[in-house]
């Protein structure tokens, strides 16, 4: 998320934060050493995992988060005391973050991001961390199952105009992410450095006295770069015949029509009868492109009746998340001045793992994902043999032997990025390479079956003695 220089983002948070970290303040608890865990409960879009994004912006967004002394005289204005509002006057978050890699795939309540910092720091960027990685991991996620389905045909992002505000910004980020090439969103160009790409409105074609006129005037102005938007009167008998018409006057000036664009209508039906008139007037390599109200069930329809169109622009449903509103990423205390803290529920599955913990991903004899493990951070390794399924303790895998990564990794510490930042298409990469990793059964939009995450055996005798403990003060 770019900032300018002046720019600050020690408001960008909720009140509750500012008011907890005035209490951890003038209780003296501002130096005590805390963990939190980032991780989230559902996969979204009722699919099998989650594309994890967002990292690059949180971490650039770090260093902006301070107070300017317009924003101290705010918050002295809503109640704040003196003391703290100095405190804020030098404030920066010199704590330690630990990651995936942004593009992992990731799993329910597994701890992907872990931030350590003395408890005032470690609470004020709470929302901000929630805010973006929450959306950009359910935009990611949405992107890439639409690339499943396009497979080597490309689709962009269309869908600024119909986001949720200057969210569209982040949105644009994330569907490169999971796979969109390409973007409408100029601003998200400019920022991020990712590919731009676009048509032209009905308005174009409407501000003329006829289409024909239209079409040659783009392409007049857009030479190397015209794709016509061919259904603004009537598709087969007026717009791709002056598509047509354009194509061949242009040719002879040495230039090619890029493609005609259907917004409207059965897709699959006109995408077919247009590709007809297009190789009939000795045009096959003008391409087809489609929009509408489109999302990974329409474009796998389209698919199955073989419609002959070779990308997709896609807006609404793709910068939205839609149907889902958001993902239910939280942020949970786990460690405060060297003791274990876990969140207490009656319903076992919502309990938070307690500690210093780290995530290991282990391998099938085939190279495959295999199951995702948490442990204690002072474990050995080597002496896990087991993963157990922490709401069926009885029930467990040997993971002995098995080839295993450690996904955290630092990424930020003492203010600063420690590693340079990978792009949004290298993000895509990796999840590509990730992604083939992911047995298939994982990926299926329609009951997907379960990934296998599991704990350690010593971290649930420690989550299991400090809800007994717990419940013992109660």
């Amino acid at each position: 998320m770019a900032n300018s220089s002046k720019e600050t983002l020690g408001l960008y948070t909720d009140l509750y934060e500012l008011s907890m970290a005035q209490g951890y303040f003038l209780a003296g608890k501002k130096d005590e050493q805390t963990v939190f865990d980032y991780f989230y409960r559902t996969n979204p879009f009722e699919g099998g995992f989650l594309v994890f994004a967002g990292l690059g912006d949180l971490l650039t967004s770090l260093s902006d988060f301070r107070y300017s002394d317009e924003n101290l005289k705010y918050l002295e204005k809503q109640g704040f005391q003196t003391d703290f509002l100095n405190h804020l006057k030098e404030f920066s978050f010199n704590g330690t973050i630990l990651s995936v890699k942004e593009g992992e795939i990731v799993f329910p309540n597994e701890p992907i991001l872990r931030v350590e910092g003395n408890i005032v720091e470690s609470q004020l960027i709470e929302t901000l961390l929630l805010n973006i990685l929450n959306f950009q991991s359910l935009i990611a996620t949405k992107a890439f199952r639409i690339k499943q389905v396009c497979g080597e045909k490309s689709f962009a992002d269309f869908g600024l105009r119909r986001s949720h505000g200057t969210g569209g910004i982040q949105a644009s980020r994330a569907a490169i992410i999971g796979g969109a090439s390409s973007t409408s969103n100029v601003q998200s160009g400019f920022i991020y450095n990712i590919p731009v790409s676009g048509t032209m409105a009905h308005s174009w074609v409407q501000s003329f006295d006829d289409e024909l006129t239209a079409f040659r005037e783009y392409a007049r102005f857009n030479p190397d770069r015209t794709t016509l938007l061919v259904d603004t009167y009537d598709t087969l008998r007026s717009g791709i015949p002056n598509a047509i018409i354009t194509a061949k006057e242009i040719e002879t000036n040495g230039h090619k029509l890029v493609g005609i664009r259907l917004d409207s209508g059965d897709l699959a039906y006109l995408s077919k009868k247009a590709r007809k008139m297009l190789d009939a007037a000795n045009l096959d390599y003008v391409k087809i492109f489609a929009s509408n109200q489109l999302n990974e069930y329409v474009v796998n329809s389209l698919n199955e009746q073989h419609a002959p169109i070779d990308g997709y622009g896609i807006g609404t449903e793709l910068v939205t998340g839609k149907p889902d509103a958001a993902l239910d990423g939280v942020y949970k205390l786990a460690l405060c001045n060297g003791t274990p803290r876990m969140k207490i529920s009656e319903n076992i599955e919502k309990m938070t793992y307690p500690g210093r913990k780290k995530l290991y991903r282990y391998y099938d004899s085939e190279g495959n994902f295999f199951r995702d493990g948490i442990l204690l951070e002072n474990e050995v390794t080597e002496d896990c043999k087991f993963i157990y399924n922490p709401v069926h303790p009885d029930k467990f895998t040997n993971v002995a032997g098995l080839e295993r990564e450690n996904l955290q990794n630092i990424v930020f510490d003492n203010n600063k990025i420690t590693n340079q930042l990978p792009t949004p298409q290298q993000c895509h990469e990796y999840l590509m390479k990730r992604a083939a990793l992911l047995p298939a059964e994982h990926k299926r939009f329609i009951m997907p079956h379960i990934y296998k995450v599991g704990s350690s055996l010593k971290l649930l005798e420690l989550r299991d003695q400090l809800r007994k403990k717990i419940a013992g003060k109660q």
